[in-house]
């Protein structure tokens, strides 16, 4: 297939005679409006919105913008809950707010709503045609081969292993803090012990529980996988161009194909993923059929993909789609887990009183609590969760595309372009849907004033949740996890995750920010994290020491 490097793509563009690239993009441009304008068939409802630019549209303003949130607060308060966004070369994107539109939206996800053709094409590069990959029919039947593996039974048997990584990772800070004759240290948890990232918590317990496999990156091993992951989470922040370049991209994915660089990054992590799932898989079929697959084992992700590839059911898996779904667990299953551990840790050393009060209720159980008791028998931990996952969602956004004409009812009436009174929308197929799930996270609208605060407290009070908020549908009314038929599968792993690593670590240690005037800003690569403003990459220096009583 023929293939252009990415340096030589940005130098064609760069080099092309400006008359000759204007001529080019005003075709291009001709050639969407004639289109749009012969097109046959209802049009999506107008609606009001921003007008950002003609050409690369809203998606700079938010790729651009130091705070993408404040600009949909704003967008929110000018033009109301449901509205639009113009889009590169005459395309619009419908931007959803309602609480009833987003819940028939999510309701009818993976049927009604698709991956958009460039998240499509990345997601099949990265993880393969996995879960993440699927829609309709197949994602349904991929996701019933991996459901047993994620329901409350099975995070129930693996909770002791979460309990036995986070012991790892406890033992490594207090020697480094032993170290230092200060009685504490400067633990950089996103990237301490000579570039061992936090992720390497959950990469041992993905792969334990989910493979029967140890990493042991907590040990001091840096392998493939460890290597690939740390590639992708140091990825620069993109500089304006190559922000226009990408918006360009995305508007003819099929432009993708011509980059050799976006092939050789998705490959970086594809290719040592797929490279240890297929020996793990082949592994654990070998002990099956020699019966010496262990029941912990035969019960594990990969246990459970073995039963269905061989079975003849509605949940049978090709062995490409096998090696997907293995693929889409250690890279999704971890590096967002990662992620929303390392704002728990940062919220706590932000805001000591909090830090001190769920100490205290930790402290106040003799041992370890069960996966059970962990998920209801601590009101105040689980305030904190809450709150860690409302202010910070791994995903900022989710983009779909209407796959069919669809009506989306809305709780409160909207005005159109042509100011008239809309109880509901029409929307055409081929129309972009946007869900700002960031923005609906913390909206003042729909939260309070209080709203971007990190405050547990608001799960507990009678009145803490307003009536605009628990009208929103999701986990506690967060759409952190999505809804519907593409809800995470993952969700129940990732809360009992960051649940065993917080109790262990708040119980053991004390968290504080290094600097009192440190600030904290989210840095771009694989998907976004924290960072502390002036550091390196994506460091996150926390002074840490221990807790003593």
């Amino acid at each position: 297939m023929f293939s252009l490097s990415f340096e030589r793509v940005l130098g064609i563009i760069r080099s092309t005679n400006a008359i000759d690239l204007a001529a080019g993009l005003a075709a291009i441009l001709a050639l969407r409006m004639a289109y749009l304008a012969n097109h046959k068939g209802p049009r999506t409802t107008r609606l009001r919105g921003p007008k950002p630019g003609i050409f690369f549209g809203a998606d700079k303003v938010i790729f651009e913008a130091s705070d993408p949130v404040a600009v949909y607060e704003a967008w929110y308060k000018e033009y109301g809950a449901v509205y639009e966004v113009p889009l590169m070369l005459g395309q619009r994107k419908v931007i959803l707010c309602d609480p009833k539109a987003i819940a028939h939206f999510f309701g009818r996800d993976s049927w009604s709503y698709v991956l958009t053709p460039e998240n499509k094409i990345a997601a099949e590069r990265t993880v393969g045609k996995g879960v993440l990959w699927a829609d309709g029919e197949i994602h349904r039947r991929q996701r019933r081969s991996l459901a047993p593996a994620f329901n409350s039974t099975s995070i129930r048997k693996v909770t002791p292993i979460f309990y036995d990584a986070s012991h790892k990772l406890k033992l490594k800070w207090e020697a480094i803090i032993d170290a230092d004759d200060s009685g504490s240290a400067i633990i950089d948890i996103q990237n301490w012990l000579t570039r061992q990232r936090m992720n390497h918590v959950s990469l041992d317990t993905i792969g334990l529980a989910g493979f029967s496999h140890d990493f042991s990156s907590l040990d001091g091993r840096k392998g493939s996988v460890t290597s690939a992951l740390e590639a992708f989470a140091a990825l620069p922040k993109p500089s304006s161009f190559t922000i226009c370049l990408f918006i360009f991209l995305r508007r003819f994915p099929v432009l993708f194909n011509l980059l050799a660089q976006n092939d050789r990054l998705s490959r970086a992590l594809y290719k040592p993923m797929a490279d240890i799932s297929k020996t793990l898989f082949e592994k654990a079929k070998r002990e099956k059929e020699e019966g010496h697959l262990d029941g912990k084992a035969e019960n594990s992700v990969v246990g459970l993909l073995i039963k269905t590839e061989d079975a003849e059911t509605n949940t049978y898996l090709t062995g490409e789609e096998v090696l997907a779904q293995m693929v889409t667990i250690l890279v999704a299953g971890h590096q967002t887990t990662e992620i929303s551990m390392t704002w728990a840790l940062l919220e706590l050393a932000r805001h000591p009183d909090i830090q001190m009060r769920l100490r205290e209720e930790i402290l106040a159980f003799d041992g370890e609590p069960t996966y059970d008791q962990l998920s209801k028998d601590f009101p105040y931990f689980d305030a904190v969760v809450h709150e860690i996952f409302r202010l910070h969602p791994v995903a900022s956004e989710m983009a779909r595309m209407a796959k069919e004409d669809d009506v989306i009812p809305l709780s409160q009436p909207v005005r159109t372009k042509s100011d008239e009174v809309a109880h509901s929308i029409f929307v055409a197929r081929g129309t972009f849907i946007g869900i700002p799930i960031a923005f609906i996270n913390r909206s003042d609208a729909l939260w309070g004033p209080d709203g971007k605060d990190f405050r547990p407290e608001r799960w507990l009070e009678t009145d803490g949740i307003t009536q605009q908020a628990r009208e929103l549908q999701g986990y506690h009314h967060l759409l952190t996890f999505g809804d519907g038929p593409k809800a995470c599968l993952g969700k129940l792993f990732a809360i009992a995750e960051v649940k065993t690593v917080l109790w262990v670590l708040v119980k053991n240690f004390v968290l504080e920010m290094r600097d009192a005037l440190d600030e904290v800003e989210k840095e771009e690569g694989l998907l976004p994290r924290p960072r502390i403003v002036g550091e390196d990459g994506t460091k996150m220096p926390l002074r840490i020491k221990r807790y003593d009583g």
